[in-house]
C-alpha cells in the first residue's frame, strides 16, 4: 500500500481519488530512493505507472519544503511530445488536488500569450516539451535558476526525436538543481546510458521487471501472413470482430498509414489516422475522435503516436513490425493501462521473423501463433537451423585429412 512510503495525507487522498489501489513494481522501486533526494536512472516499460513514480516524491518534496518567496517553477518535467506532457500535467493536478501545489504546462502548438501566466505566476511544477521551453529560455522569458528537481521522461524517445541539443542546453541552465531523474522504456544501446552519465550525479539504477500479474494485463500473439494483401485481410477480419472497441494500428510509413486508412473506409471500418507532419489541430481532432468513441480505430506511425496516452485502448495491432524490440514495447504499452487488460497482435511476414526472435529474447517469452479460419498462411514458419556438433578427430584422421587436402592442391596446380 502507498502508506508505507510515508506520504502526506493530502497525497494519499489524491492517490485514493485517482483510483490507485496498490503501487506497481516501478513505483515500489523508485519512491523510497527518490524521496531521499538521490539521482535516479530508471527503466520501465510504458504503461507501468512510472509517471506517478516520479510525481509522488516530487509532490512530497514540495510539501516538506514549501516555497519561501515568489519565483519561477521549482520542478521541471521534460516530455517528448505535447500529448504526453498534457497527460503528465493532468495526472499531476489529479494527484495534488488536495494540496496547494500548482502545475503549469508549456508545449508547442500554443501561443506565447497562453503561457504568460505559467511563466509569471508561482507555478511549482512545470511540465514542458524541450523545443518550446528552449525558445523561452533563449528569449529570457523563462529562468531555470530556481529548478530544484529535473525529470527527463521517456528520455529514449526524446533522444530519438533529436532533442539532445535542446535538453543539454536546458540541463545546463538548470545546473543549480538538487536532484535529477531520468526515465526510459529501455536502456538498450549506448545512447541513453551515455547521456545519463552527462546529466546524472551518482544515480541509483532501478530496472522494473513487471510482475506476472502486470505482464498478464497485455495478451500477446501473432498471425503469420504471406504478403501485404494477406495482412490487410487479417486486419479487416480482426477489426470486425466483437471486443475491438478502441484499437491503435501501427504502420512504419506515412504512405502506409494513408493507404490503410483508405482501405479501411472502403471496407466500412471508419477510422482516424495520425502521421508525423500533421497540423496540431488535425492531430488533436483525430485523437479526440478515438477517445470519444466516434471511431474505434486509429492508424498511426511511431513518430505520430509518441506521447499518445489513452487509458482504455483495448487493442494494439502491428500491421508493420517495428525494427527494434524497445519500439515494440512502446507500442504495446498503449494498451493494458490503468488496471485494464489489453491485447497486442502482430501481423508477421517471413522477413519479420528475425525481429520476432529479438522481441521474444528481450521479453523472455514466446509469442503465441494463431490462425484465422479461411485466412491460414501458405508459408510455414522456418525453424532456426541447428549447428552440427563438431566431432573431434583422432591424430590418424587429422593426418588423413591433411593428406587429402595436399593431393587436391597438387591436382589444382597441374590443371
Amino acid at each position: 500500500m502507498f502508506e508505507q512510503f510515508d506520504l502526506d495525507s493530502a497525497l494519499l487522498g489524491g492517490i485514493q481519488n485517482a483510483g490507485y489501489k496498490k503501487p506497481t513494481s516501478i513505483q515500489e522501486l523508485v519512491l523510497p530512493v527518490a524521496m531521499t533526494g538521490k539521482d535516479v536512472l530508471a527503466s520501465a516499460p510504458t504503461g507501468t505507472g512510472k509517471t506517478a513514480a516520479f510525481l509522488l516524491p516530487i509532490a512530497q518534496h514540495l510539501l516538506d519544503y514549501p516555497r519561501k518567496s515568489p519565483g519561477f517553477p521549482r520542478v521541471l518535467i521534460l516530455s517528448p511530445t505535447r500529448e504526453l506532457a498534457l497527460q503528465t500535467s493532468e495526472q499531476c493536478t489529479q494527484l495534488t488536488e488536495l494540496t496547494d501545489i500548482k502545475t503549469g504546462l508549456i508545449t508547442g502548438g500554443v501561443s506565447y500569450d497562453s503561457h504568460i501566466e505559467v511563466l509569471t505566476k508561482n507555478t511549482d511544477i512545470l511540465v514542458a516539451t524541450p523545443g518550446r521551453l528552449l525558445e523561452y529560455l533563449e528569449s529570457e522569458k523563462f529562468e531555470a535558476r530556481d529548478i530544484e528537481i529535473l525529470v527527463l521522461d521517456e528520455a529514449d524517445r526524446m533522444l530519438d526525436m533529436g532533442f539532445s541539443d535542446a535538453i543539454n542546453r536546458i540541463v545546463g541552465e538548470a545546473r543549480w538543481r538538487k536532484q535529477t531523474m531520468l526515465f526510459s522504456a529501455t536502456l538498450e544501446g549506448a545512447g541513453v546510458l551515455r547521456f545519463s552519465q552527462e546529466v546524472l550525479n551518482e544515480p541509483v539504477f532501478l530496472e522494473s521487471h513487471p510482475s506476472r500479474k502486470e505482464k498478464a494485463k497485455i495478451h500477446q500473439w501473432l498471425h503469420l501472413a504471406d504478403n501485404k494483401e494477406h495482412k490487410f485481410q487479417l486486419l479487416e477480419n480482426l477489426l470486425k470482430q466483437e471486443g475491438f472497441e478502441r484499437t491503435v494500428v501501427f504502420a512504419n510509413k506515412r504512405e502506409t498509414v494513408q493507404h490503410l486508412s483508405g482501405k479501411l473506409y472502403a471496407a466500412e471500418i471508419p477510422c482516424a489516422w495520425l502521421e508525423g507532419k500533421m497540423h496540431q489541430e488535425k492531430r488533436n481532432s483525430a485523437i479526440d475522435r478515438l477517445r470519444t468513441g466516434h471511431v474505434k480505430v486509429l492508424v498511426a506511425t511511431d513518430v505520430a503516436a509518441r506521447g499518445l496516452d489513452i487509458d482504455d485502448i483495448t487493442h494494439v495491432i502491428n500491421f508493420d513490425m517495428p525494427r527494434k524490440a524497445d519500439i515494440y514495447l512502446h507500442r504495446i504499452g498503449r494498451t493494458g493501462r490503468a488496471g485494464n487488460k489489453g491485447t497486442a497482435i502482430s501481423l508477421v511476414e517471413a522477413h519479420d521473423m528475425p525481429v520476432i526472435s529479438k522481441i521474444e529474447r528481450y521479453m523472455d517469452e514466446r509469442l503465441a501463433r494463431r490462425n484465422i479460419p479461411g485466412l491460414k498462411p501458405q508459408y510455414k514458419e522456418s525453424k532456426v537451423a541447428l549447428k552440427k556438433p563438431k566431432i573431434k578427430l583422432t591424430t590418424s584422421q587429422k593426418k588423413a585429412k591433411a593428406k587429402k587436402h595436399a593431393k587436391r592442391a597438387i591436382k589444382k596446380k597441374k590443371s
